[in-house]
């Protein structure tokens, strides 16, 4: 059976088990990154030296990244309607996948941290203003994008792409800060609360 590694208020490890919860993948969670299963520990250090979660295990195979794993079962479970196999459908997904991973995450971790988190290292009144506001400024982008494809992120259909940017919006909604009003990031929020999947671990998870 699959296992997947990692504690569940973790953003990316919500990712891989909402996937599953699509899917319809058997699995074994195991939380690990809490006090009883720390991720410095040589056992998980052997399995990812970067210390961090989510990893699977399928058989003997191991792999970390989030996106990577997401990719994978899609691939591995021939889910072409989440990963498309035609090469521009496809890379219109992971354009987006790799946005939320690179520019959209970049732009929310100061004030998530500072805001949710509350961690003493984050405290810089102008780096968090910074922060919000460059995190707006990226919600606004997927704005314009959902107002073009009237649905989802990639397009009219439900992809992976979703996965990673569904989990990325709940983050905005529940963090205190002062939101722009964006009617197509709001519809795309309702949206994806009709699935199961997102219910279970996105919007109803641990922000």
């Amino acid at each position: 059976m699959l296992q997947v590694l990692g504690r569940s208020n973790s953003i990316n490890v919500r990712k891989v088990l909402w996937l599953c919860a699509e899917i319809g993948v058997p699995h074994q969670h195991t939380p690990w990154g809490t006090a009883e299963l720390p991720l410095r520990s040589p056992e998980f250090l052997a399995l990812n030296p970067n210390a961090l979660v989510p990893v699977i295990r399928d058989g003997e195979f191991v792999l970390w990244e989030s996106n990577t794993i997401c990719r994978y079962l899609a691939g591995q479970h021939e889910r072409h309607d989440l990963l498309p196999a035609e090469p521009q459908a496809r890379a219109r997904v992971e354009q987006w996948m790799d946005w939320m991973a690179t520019e959209l995450n970049s732009a929310w971790r100061y004030a998530f941290m500072a805001l949710v988190r509350r961690n003493a290292e984050f405290t810089d009144a102008r780096a968090i203003d910074a922060s919000i506001a460059a995190w707006n400024r990226h919600m606004a982008l997927l704005d314009a994008q959902l107002q073009r494809t009237g649905a989802y992120a990639a397009g009219a259909a439900f992809t992976l792409a979703d996965i990673a940017l569904g989990l990325a919006t709940h983050r905005w909604f529940m963090t205190p800060l002062q939101r722009p009003l964006l009617p197509a990031v709001e519809a795309y929020y309702e949206r994806l609360t009709e699935r199961p999947g997102f219910r279970a671990h996105g919007r109803n998870g641990v922000p």
